[in-house]
């Protein structure tokens, strides 16, 4: 068996959140510079022996300037501080069809165990001879247990934004030779 390195590709490839604002609405967000390192035993995912998927803080982009730079805030990522979001994986399982990541995610320097569910796309050859493989991701996370924890209410009393912050990412990866 041999080691084979797995290279995103940044173009086929994107991370999302969602998260409610107001409890009415859903506002969306993404990260636009992100990387993900993966080694595996041959072509065996199960098998991988490491999978890193890193978020650099200040490329999030919600589509709205202000609300991005007071993200980056010490109120939320404090990015000037906390510059990155990782994720190491410790364990890849399946249970009939469906297939979980288990790992540690740490946001504003706290690290919490977090379940991300993997949904496999396929391994393919692409019109370039590059070998590709293609895995959608999802999973839910709590702000709050992440140091986010601005929690500013309206003369109403509703929350402005929610504690349950949804993520989804499209990943697509070469296999270097």
């Amino acid at each position: 068996m041999s080691t084979v390195k797995w290279k995103l590709d940044q173009a086929h490839s994107e991370i999302s959140f969602k998260v409610k604002h107001l409890m009415i609405t859903t506002v969306t967000g993404r990260f636009n510079k992100f990387n993900v390192e993966l080694e595996t035993e041959n072509d065996d995912f199960l098998a991988a022996s490491k999978i890193v998927f890193t978020a650099d803080v200040n490329s999030i982009d919600t589509n709205n300037e202000a609300r991005d730079k007071h993200l980056k805030s010490e109120d939320f990522f404090y990015g000037v501080k906390h510059g990155e979001i990782s994720f190491y994986a410790d364990e890849y399982f399946t249970v009939g069809t469906e297939a979980t990541l288990s790992g540690l995610l740490t946001i504003r320097g706290i690290q919490r165990p977090v379940l991300v569910e993997v949904e496999f796309g396929g391994i393919v050859k692409d019109t370039h001879g590059q070998t590709k493989v293609g895995f959608s991701v999802s999973g839910k996370i709590s702000r709050k247990e992440f140091g986010l924890i601005m929690s500013m209410v309206t003369e109403a009393g509703s929350v402005v934004v929610g504690d349950e912050v949804k993520f989804q990412g499209e990943i697509q990866l070469i296999k270097q030779s």
